[in-house]
């Protein structure tokens, strides 16, 4: 019953599954009470201690939770290392309605006082909250925001309908470059580009999409799966489609049993499957 219940059927469809194998009525309470059978094994592996991870994604989503009788946005960090061997790994998931800040700050630690070092490149959005967190936790590691993200935020600058595709592409092309400088001179073209036609975008470009190129600080060949957050975007998908049968949880222990579960899981499946970056490869010296 708990397999099922992590595996994404209702409640409701499991009490009538077993029903139907075991010819024994449960109540959806019962199913409930069977998944918290779970928790002392995924807080053992909540709590596990971690080592050196030389990269870190981060990435939050939402969920509904129940609370004090109303509807509440219930955040969920996630965030995932390339081990020094090149392997995928979740190293730690939290669940919290406390403000974004707190929470952020609150996760880090906990993932420093677990073990996790050797941290050298974070990438992830620019989360509400977690700026001033991870300077605080890991203020001299170089960051890189999200160049997905970067591009879907800029359509918000965009004027006119008819620029967007072209913007896109503008930007793209950007990311595209092979070096930094590189990436530096066409943004100014760019920016030269829409300077009348869209102030207010070109604005957002100086400011912003600098903060995509740290990417270019990494070698060559680890550049296009660390440019974005896409690896755990993908992983949010899964864990969207798990949580979208429960769609409202009755409580924030419920939420973090089942993402536990799923991203344990998916772990799992990472650290015995394929490398994921090839970490022997450096960058190659300065001429």
């Amino acid at each position: 019953m708990a397999e099922m219940y992590v595996q994404g059927v209702s409640t409701r469809k499991v009490s009538a599954i077993v029903e139907e194998l075991c010819g024994h009525s449960v109540s959806s309470s019962q199913v409930s009470d069977c998944a918290k059978l779970l928790d002392a094994e995924l807080q053992k592996w909540r709590d596990r201690p971690l080592s050196s991870c030389p990269y870190l994604v981060l990435d939050a989503r939402y969920e509904k939770v129940r609370h004090a009788g109303q509807l509440r946005d219930c955040a969920v960090l996630v965030a995932m290392g390339i081990t020094p061997a090149g392997k995928r790994v979740i190293l730690g998931v939290s669940v919290a309605l406390s403000e974004a800040e707190v929470h952020w700050r609150a996760f880090f630690q906990s993932l420093v006082q677990r073990g996790l070092s050797g941290v050298t490149y974070i990438v992830s959005d620019d989360h509400p909250g977690m700026a001033a967190a991870r300077k605080a936790v890991f203020g001299a590691v170089p960051w890189q925001r999200c160049q997905f993200h970067l591009q879907q935020n800029a359509q918000a600058y965009v004027p006119r309908l008819d620029q967007r595709a072209e913007s896109a592409a503008a930007i793209h092309s950007v990311f595209e470059c092979t070096s930094r400088p590189a990436a530096e001179q066409r943004l100014k073209e760019i920016i030269a580009h829409y300077a009348k036609s869209a102030p207010k975008l070109v604005a957002w470009l100086e400011e912003n999409l600098p903060q995509g190129f740290t990417v270019f600080t990494l070698p060559a060949a680890h550049q296009k799966r660390m440019r974005t957050s896409n690896a755990l975007e993908r992983v949010n998908q899964e864990l969207k489609r798990r949580t979208r049968v429960a769609r409202v949880f009755p409580n924030e222990l419920s939420l973090l049993r089942l993402i536990t579960a799923l991203l344990c899981e998916t772990s799992d499946d990472w650290e015995t499957g394929k490398i994921y970056l090839n970490m022997e490869i450096q960058n190659p010296p300065s001429v």
